[in-house]
């Protein structure tokens, strides 16, 4: 699984691990993601989306028909 919000867009961060000998390796920060499961009530079915924890308060503030509505007039395919 991609560490990829399909909701908000967000993705790994890059950047270094400083040691304290200062050496420098590189490292990632990961987003916290999910696979969630909704029911949509205007198809009858489930949809399974991989969403952060900020994407999923999003859905809960908006409604996950208006988040799929967006998500596919952005070419999206759920």
């Amino acid at each position: 699984m991609s560490a990829h919000c399909q909701v908000t867009g967000r993705r790994p961060g890059f950047g270094k691990a400083v040691s304290h000998s200062h050496q420098r390796t590189n490292r990632r920060w990961n987003p916290n993601v999910q696979r969630k499961t909704y029911y949509l009530p205007s198809e009858g079915r489930r949809i399974t989306l991989t969403v952060s924890a900020k994407g999923i308060k999003t859905i809960d503030r908006d409604g996950i028909e208006a988040i799929v509505a967006r998500l596919r007039r952005e070419g999206v395919k759920i």
